[in-house]
């Protein structure tokens, strides 16, 4: 064999030397897949909630010919039980095990926050559909937390200021004992400046009211404010009515509990029941009419503030992806692309404020018939406009 030359040498060197430059300008290669953990509470009480986002985000993957972003989704789902420390350990197998890009789905506040730090520490993004912790808004806030949906206090914050304006004195007000229900009653309170009568605390998987409904009729209030989410709500509207106390007090709710999924479980007791959202199934948008159209044909049922938050959360993610052109590596570009919100939510007009939680328009709704003589909710108007999160001033995001 003949020794190379030192010519030969020269050449070599030049050639791998060309080899390394061009592997170092080329652009990062697309990721085949994107592997979204998709953890939510499945079952208990509230587990309608999270089945409804669950479907929500999967409508938005198969119109989506099963691609996000162009790139195949691989959603694993998994039930946190509506318990934070099986969230956290859930949470730690999606992104250790399954090695997830993104994740979202957790409906309650505190299972988001038992499951943040360990999100946050592994540089994953977290969208979040539902929980929207004040925590979090504020000076907790942090650069791989996206909230899709709203921040707890927002949807109270527009019944507060319904029920002042009506003219309400008196008022009880009702909340299960957890982050959540803290910040509602915070964010109603922010702008009902009246008496409050009566202000209790349940236990989160608390089903009958008994205690607190004879509490109100002898604190005798001319409104009931309540935040009871899914199957806490469902009967805590059956034993009000049932009680008769539907014929002196006027009730209020936010849309989380006098949504499409309480309805068809309540039925007509809830006629007349006013509710605050950001999302109606009768917003006069493209989006929200497909959005709405093809989950009928889906599921067989109307959506639930839970499904449009599940919907927009995967077009969210999608947009991330194409904004990057499948390069999941590029970390700082996906938060870009994540900040610059550029899907067609079935709200209309969406933007993230500085602590990565929307500004946005909140409705008042009301129970009523339509035209074919269901129960449903019919939009009266417009509450808050671009309304953006008390919170958000705190928050000094990380680069």
């Amino acid at each position: 064999m003949r020794p190379i030359s030192t010519g030969g040498r020269r050449l070599a060197f030049i050639a791998a030397a060309a080899s390394a430059l061009c592997a170092a300008v080329a652009p990062a290669l697309a990721a085949d897949s994107v592997k979204i953990g998709f953890l939510s509470t499945l079952s208990g009480p509230g587990s309608g909630l999270g089945i409804d986002i669950r479907d929500g985000f999967n409508l938005a993957v198969k119109q989506g010919g099963g691609k996000l972003g162009g790139l195949t989704a691989d959603v694993v789902i998994a039930d946190d039980q509506q318990n934070p420390e099986i969230g956290r350990q859930t949470a730690e197998r999606l992104l250790k095990k399954d090695k997830v890009d993104f994740m979202t789905g957790i409906v309650f506040s505190n299972v988001m926050l038992a499951v943040g730090s360990t999100v946050f520490k592994e540089k994953t993004y977290y969208v979040s559909a539902n929980a929207g912790p004040s925590q979090y808004a504020g000076e907790q806030c942090n650069p791989y937390f996206f909230n899709v949906a709203w921040q707890n206090d927002n949807l109270h914050e527009a019944v507060g200021k319904t029920v002042q304006e009506k003219g309400f004195k008196r008022v009880a007000l009702l909340a299960p004992n957890y982050p959540a229900g803290k910040d509602a009653l915070a964010g109603f309170k922010r702008f009902y400046k009246g008496e409050i009568v009566l202000e209790n605390y349940t236990a989160l998987n608390q089903l009958d009211y008994g205690s607190e409904l004879s509490k109100m009729r002898a604190a005798s209030p001319d409104a009931v404010y309540i935040f009871l989410p899914g199957g806490l709500g469902i009967n805590f509207i059956k034993q009000f009515v049932g009680a008769g106390l539907s014929k002196d007090m006027t009730l209020f709710g936010p849309g989380f509990s006098a949504d499409e999924d309480v309805i068809r479980a309540v039925g007509e007791p809830m006629l007349g029941m006013f509710n605050s959202s950001h999302w109606a199934h009768d917003l006069d948008n493209a989006a929200n009419k497909k959005f709405v159209t093809d989950f009928q044909k889906e599921y067989g049922r109307l959506p639930s503030l839970y499904a449009s938050q599940g919907y927009d959360a995967a077009r969210l993610i999608d947009s991330a992806v194409l904004g990057v052109k499948g390069n999941l590596a590029d970390k700082a570009g996906v938060r870009k692309a994540l900040e610059a919100a550029k899907f067609q939510s079935v709200r209309g007009a969406f933007r993230f404020n500085n602590n990565h939680y929307p500004v946005q328009d909140y409705y008042l709704r009301v129970v009523t018939r339509d035209a074919t003589g269901r129960v449903t909710n019919r939009t009266l108007g417009t509450v808050l406009k671009n309304h953006a999160d008390a919170y958000a001033g705190s928050c000094k995001m990380a680069s």
